[in-house]
C-alpha cells in the first residue's frame, strides 16, 4: 500500500470534505448514541492523552471505530485484552503481561502510531490521522472512494467497503458510523473546543444575516465571501438568496433565518 503524504493539497481536501459533510438525516440518532458512547469514557482518554498530548476525542473515536468503546479490548485492533494483540498490529502492546490494563494497551497504541510526534491537531491533521490509523486502501482503488471509515453516514459516502483484509466489494455498505461524521458531530453540538471550529464561525456570520434575495447587506457580503473562502461557489453579491442559503445550510445544516424552505 502505498505511502499517502500529508500536504497542502490533501490538507485542503480534508478540509473542504468536512466543511461540506452533511450527516444523513436518518442517522442522526445512531450518530447521536455513538457521541454519548463516547462521552462516559471522556476520563479515561483524558489520562491516556493528556501526557502524550493527543486530543481525549481523537482518542475516542478511535476506540469506537477499534472496539465499539469497550475498555476490556485493545486500542490497536479491538482485540480482546487478556493477551497481545493477534490481528495487525500483532503481538501488542510491547512489555507488560496479559491481561492488560485498557491505558497500558492504549498508550502502546497510540505510540506505536507515533501520535504523540504529531503537531496538527486542526481538522484536516485529524481526519489525515484517523484515515491513516485505518489505512489508505480506498485512494489506492481502481476507482477510489471517500473511505468509510471516515465518511460513512453522510452525503460523501454510498457504497464500497473492504469486507475482509484485502478483500474489496464495491457493493457493500458499511454499516458503522464514520470517525469525521462523529468528529463532526461533536463540533455541531459544541461539545469539544480547541480545534478551528469552521462551523459555529459560519454560524455566528449568518446569524446576522437574514434571507433577502433582492437586498443588499454588508453582513450578507461578508458571510457569502467567508463561505467562497470555505469552498462555495456562489456569487459575492451582498444578496442573501437561495444559493447563499444553500451554502450556509452545507455547513450548518440550517438555512438562514427568513428562508421559507
Amino acid at each position: 500500500m502505498s505511502k499517502i503524504n500529508y500536504n497542502p493539497a490533501l490538507r485542503a481536501q480534508y478540509q473542504y470534505l468536512f466543511d461540506t459533510c452533511i450527516i444523513k438525516s436518518e442517522k442522526y440518532v445512531t450518530v447521536d448514541a455513538v457521541i454519548s458512547k463516547i462521552l462516559t469514557g471522556k476520563n479515561r482518554y483524558e489520562t491516556v492523552g493528556f501526557p502524550l498530548n493527543i486530543p481525549w476525542y481523537f482518542i475516542g473515536i478511535i476506540h469506537y471505530m477499534e472496539g465499539s468503546c469497550n475498555f476490556k479490548t485493545h486500542l490497536h485492533n479491538g482485540d480482546p485484552l487478556t493477551a497481545k494483540t493477534i490481528h495487525v498490529p500483532a503481538g501488542r502492546p510491547v512489555g507488560g503481561s496479559a491481561p492488560y490494563t485498557w491505558e497500558f494497551s492504549a498508550q502502546d497504541a497510540l505510540k506505536l502510531k507515533k501520535l504523540e510526534q504529531w503537531p496538527d491537531w486542526d481538522i484536516a491533521g485529524i481526519l489525515y490521522k484517523l484515515e491513516q490509523y485505518n489505512g489508505f486502501g480506498y485512494r489506492n482503488l481502481e476507482h477510489p472512494i471517500p473511505s468509510p471509515y471516515l465518511w460513512s453516514f453522510s452525503n460523501h459516502y454510498d457504497k464500497g467497503k473492504y469486507v475482509s483484509d484485502g478483500h474489496y466489494d464495491p457493493n457493500a455498505v458499511s454499516a458503522q458510523c464514520g470517525a469525521a461524521v462523529i468528529l463532526r458531530r461533536f463540533i455541531e453540538r459544541q461539545l469539544i473546543t480547541g480545534i478551528i471550529d469552521r462551523i459555529s464561525l459560519t454560524r455566528q456570520l449568518g446569524q446576522e444575516v437574514i434571507f433577502s434575495p433582492s437586498k443588499y447587506a454588508t453582513k450578507a457580503e461578508q458571510l457569502q465571501r467567508w463561505l467562497v473562502k470555505l469552498g462555495a461557489i456562489i456569487k459575492i453579491d451582498g444578496k442573501a438568496g437561495p444559493f447563499t442559503s444553500d451554502a450556509y445550510k452545507n455547513i450548518t445544516g440550517e438555512y438562514l433565518s427568513g428562508d421559507p424552505r
